[in-house]
């Protein structure tokens, strides 16, 4: 495949990835900017809890991440069965791990709240929504492992545009019970939780059945009557680090709400603010390396390294650039776009100096979603692994706490400890790219 039907192909790839994830952060999203009309205090409560669920769905992507990476190297290397051994083995443990996983966030909610440190006040509208999520997120456990096969196979249409139905169906949800409109009741935060949870539930129906008619039909039982040791080492080998890697990340990202949430009630609201515009910023290079990520896997299934080496720069230029341009965007926008969130001076005040310092962050930012993604799509998924929770939790948490409370910089100030840490990260895992090492790690053999 020449340089440029695989550009032209990246393109094909990335619009639908695009769209995708901007309807997937918009879900996020949403209940943020409805929320904003009904009170800061309700945002700021629901921005924690987000900040765990995030954590939860990452869980969750332990096998859909490994599957979507063994199936794009078996589709190149034209490995049928094993793609479908690898699909079947990733949906049954997510079943699993995601009715676990939600009945401990129902049952067990008000406790990790406390450990989180989540402020008295903020509790009954944390509560009610880490609840109602949490005991449904089991969904989106589903939804992730079916929406990486269809991706892995080129089928990226299909998951933008189940998502874009979940979006209209979630704000539709919200507008009716957080306002309670069209007869229904003046929920709240409980409306917001309760749409967010049904349409989730909507996207893994619709997606489960795209991907039984348009990928995979059948899950044969001879495919499965001598266990697929080799398939389940594989899943695992991308699974843990990837797992680790991420949930390292995130949790780190907790012990930082838990940071703000001691500064106060309108630096834990600005954060979850700006953290909302800035998800928008990254989008395209979120989308971009996804996109690449499924040809660079499918370049490494017919060992074709150098392609999938020059291919991987070249997305990884498009993406900084873009993602430079927007956070300039938004550090000149940013006054406008807070105060129509909000009128408290403060909150803008803080998120103003955020949204200026995020133009530094993104530039560390963009090389690691790129570096960690394709390593791992190239089978090298340790090595992001141990970078990341070194510097995670030394300079992300540690550096920031001592900058925001006890040298008094607050939010502004973590925000540098943020941008220093992504900084250094990609700088490292830039280099591990280029040495070219993740040659050697490849699964079709």
């Amino acid at each position: 495949m020449a340089a440029h039907s695989l550009k032209r192909q990246l393109k094909v790839l990335t619009i639908p990835v695009f769209i995708e994830m901007a309807l997937v952060m918009l879900l996020g999203a949403v209940d943020t900017i409805m929320l904003s009309r009904y009170s800061d205090n309700s945002v700021a409560a629901v921005g924690l809890d987000n900040q765990l669920i995030s954590l939860v769905f990452l869980v969750y992507q332990f096998f859909s991440m490994g599957a979507a990476i063994l199936c794009a190297q078996y589709i190149g290397a034209g490995l049928r069965k094993r793609l479908v051994q690898v699909v079947g083995m990733a949906l049954v443990v997510n079943l699993v791990l995601g009715l676990v996983v939600s009945a401990l966030l129902f049952f067990y909610a008000e406790p990790i709240l406390l450990l989180m440190g989540l402020r008295p006040e903020l509790m009954p509208d944390g509560l009610v929504y880490l609840r109602l999520t949490g005991a449904l997120s089991f969904f989106q456990a589903l939804s992730l492992t079916f929406s990486a096969s269809l991706r892995s196979a080129d089928k990226v249409v299909y998951p933008m545009v189940v998502t874009g139905v979940v979006n209209v169906l979630n704000i539709l949800g919200n507008y009716a019970l957080i306002f309670g409109r069209w007869g229904c009741p003046q929920m709240g935060v409980e409306g917001a939780a309760i749409a967010t949870a049904a349409s989730r539930a909507v996207a893994t129906v619709l997606l489960g059945v795209i991907h039984f008619r348009k990928h995979i039909h059948c899950f044969p039982l001879s495919y499965f009557r001598a266990m697929p040791w080799q398939e389940l080492r594989h899943l695992l080998h991308i699974g843990i680090p990837a797992m680790s890697e991420n949930i390292s990340y995130n949790l780190s990202q907790v012990v930082v709400m838990f940071f703000i949430n001691q500064i106060s009630n309108e630096a834990l609201a600005a954060r979850t603010y700006c953290a909302n515009m800035i998800m928008f910023v990254y989008l395209f290079c979120l989308s971009i390396t996804q996109g690449g990520d499924i040809l660079v896997g499918h370049l490494v299934g017919q060992r074709r390294h150098q392609a999938a080496y020059v291919l991987g720069n070249y997305f990884f230029r498009r993406s900084m650039i873009i993602s430079l341009t927007g956070s300039a965007i938004l550090a000149l926008t940013g006054k406008s776009i807070l105060a129509f969130f909000t009128d408290n001076q403060e909150i803008i005040a803080m998120g103003v100096w955020v949204l200026i310092i995020d133009w530094f962050l993104e530039i560390g930012r963009t090389a690691n979603i790129f570096a960690v993604s394709t390593l791992r799509a190239t089978g090298d998924a340790v090595y992001p692994v141990v970078v990341g929770i070194i510097f995670n939790w030394t300079v992300a948490v540690g550096l920031s706490y001592v900058v925001g409370i006890p040298l008094g910089y607050g939010l502004v100030g973590m925000w540098v400890a943020f941008a220093l840490d992504e900084n250094i990260r990609g700088i490292i895992l830039m280099r591990r790219w280029r040495s070219g090492i993740w040659r050697k790690k490849g699964f079709v053999g």
